[in-house]
């Protein structure tokens, strides 16, 4: 087992990492720029370096300056979390180099599942359910009209080194085909400096399963149950449940079972997720993730497993903990990403100071979060706060939960997506399971008008205890501020 772990990330994930370490009797080091000082992960590390410069290409993303700290803090293993470097094929071989092992699968491995044609040829010969679409990219306009006329509209244009829901575009005639591809191209080079797209069929309204994978070095591979990711905006997701309200003990094993043969095929190891589109009884792979994904609480509470210290283990060369037949899901639990964006202003970001906090608490309530009260929300970075899980036995047990938490949840001083999740949480559709990856444009004047209805009773329970927060002056300020949020609604309900 490792002696030190460098995390390669920073806010809630790099807490979460830390957590593992300790359980596992490692020391953790901590990286941080400047914009980060404060935070709260840095003081959680056994030791903490600066990286200077908060632009993320000068601090989280420098891979000379991680990989020197790394060195001189002793540190014999990296963590990369999830974002910034933890797809980063070039990351794994300079780790390699240094003599510092990655927790993660193989830089080749990273590299070719990072691009989806690649990954999408590599499945097709794996046996593995794919979308119908251009093998290849695409090069000429008049070819890749005739390919999308084969196929039949709708079709989408992706960028093949995508992720993270950018550089897509769904095209629903000839006319809008070429100004997708150039746009999409553009796209793409600009966020990752590849501007290879292609075509595929569009599925209008298909749900997001995915499934989680472990793999040890010894050739052992199981997948650890499913995740349902169809509450999505601009294909980012926000709210994720497990199991999938539409799960069987049959499909799990069926869907399941392709996640393995993927991951078989292409020798993976380390924690990984295999995403799919679920349209009318069939299911397609979408992409793999080579990392361990911002929704992995609701896994570890349906399974009882804890798939950080897995991950870690594997990387030091051990065998699973598991096998297949000791994966059992039992319960429900949702996850709510906790954003500083305004939801009443297309998820805009939010940045800023906290000036009130309460957190939520209680059985089966889980909280992965790296603020705190006066804390100052960078400008610089995701917009994530926090990760709000709750567990039920069954999924109107876990709604219920949420329900109750996001109530108690209180962050003022800037806004945030919880009167969203609440909104959410009260539409029938998803009450009763009846979810797509278009849900929120689909509901949006519903959702927007209920989020009214939530602000209002938020002011109304702030009110109640402002004398919690801070005295004096400030009462008057905080109630301003939420007051004039919830004008902002009732404005923007009005204009619909």
């Amino acid at each position: 087992m490792f002696e030190k772990v460098l995390i390669a990330n920073r806010g809630e994930i790099a807490i979460r990492v830390m957590r593992a370490c300790r359980e596992l009797d490692m020391k953790s080091v901590a990286i941080y720029s400047d914009a980060d000082k404060t935070s709260l992960y840095t003081n959680y590390a056994d030791e903490s370096y600066p990286l200077g410069n908060p632009s993320p290409a000068k601090s989280y993303l420098n891979i000379e300056k991680i990989i020197n700290i790394a060195l001189e803090s002793g540190a014999d293993a990296i963590h990369p979390g999830y974002g910034f470097l933890a797809e980063n094929p070039k990351f794994g071989e300079e780790c390699e180099k240094n003599g510092i092992k990655l927790i993660g699968p193989s830089g080749k491995v990273i590299h070719e599942m990072g691009d989806k044609i690649t990954s999408k040829a590599l499945m097709k010969k794996a046996g593995v359910p794919v979308i119908e679409g251009t093998p290849e990219g695409v090069q000429d306009i008049e070819e890749a009209k005739e390919i999308a006329r084969n196929i039949g509209y709708p079709v989408i244009v992706k960028a093949s080194a995508g992720g993270g829901g950018i550089g897509m575009r769904a095209v629903y005639e000839e006319e809008e085909l070429v100004r997708a591809i150039e746009s999409t191209q553009s796209v793409a080079a600009t966020n990752f400096g590849d501007s290879t797209v292609f075509i595929e069929k569009y599925l209008e309204k298909p749900r997001h399963i995915e499934f989680q994978l472990l793999a040890d070095e010894h050739g052992n591979v199981i997948h650890v149950a499913d995740r349902e990711c169809s509450i999505q905006r601009r294909h980012q997701k926000l709210l994720e449940e497990a199991p999938s309200p539409i799960m069987t003990e049959e499909l799990r094993e069926e869907m399941g079972g392709s996640a393995v043969k993927a991951a078989e095929y292409i020798g993976y190891t380390s924690a990984g997720t295999v995403e799919f589109l679920y349209d009318n009884g069939n299911y397609y792979f979408l992409e793999m993730n080579t990392r361990i994904q911002v929704e992995h609480p609701i896994t570890e509470l349906v399974t009882n497993t804890d798939l950080i210290k897995e991950q870690i283990r594997i990387a030091a060369g051990e065998e699973l903990s598991y096998e297949q037949k000791d994966i059992q899901v039992t319960g429900h639990a949702i996850e709510c990403r906790i954003n500083a964006e305004d939801p009443l202003n297309d998820f805009s970001p939010n940045p800023g100071k906290i000036t009130g906090y309460r957190s939520p608490g209680g059985p089966g309530v889980r909280l992965d979060s790296g603020v705190y009260m006066n804390y100052t929300i960078p400008t610089f970075y995701d917009s994530m706060i926090s990760k709000l899980i709750t567990y039920g036995r069954n999924r109107e047990d876990a709604i219920n939960r949420m329900k109750r938490a996001l109530s108690e949840y209180i962050i003022l001083g800037v806004k945030t997506t919880i009167p969203f999740h609440k909104a959410i949480l009260r539409n029938p559709n998803f009450i009763s399971g009846d979810l797509n990856t278009h849900f929120i444009d689909t509901y949006k004047k519903g959702i927007e008008s209920e989020m009214n209805n939530v602000i209002a009773e938020d002011l109304e329970i702030v009110n109640k205890l402002k004398s919690t927060f801070m005295p004096g002056k400030k009462i008057a300020a905080i109630s301003a501020a939420v007051g004039s949020y919830q004008n902002q609604a009732k404005s923007h309900i009005g204009k619909k």
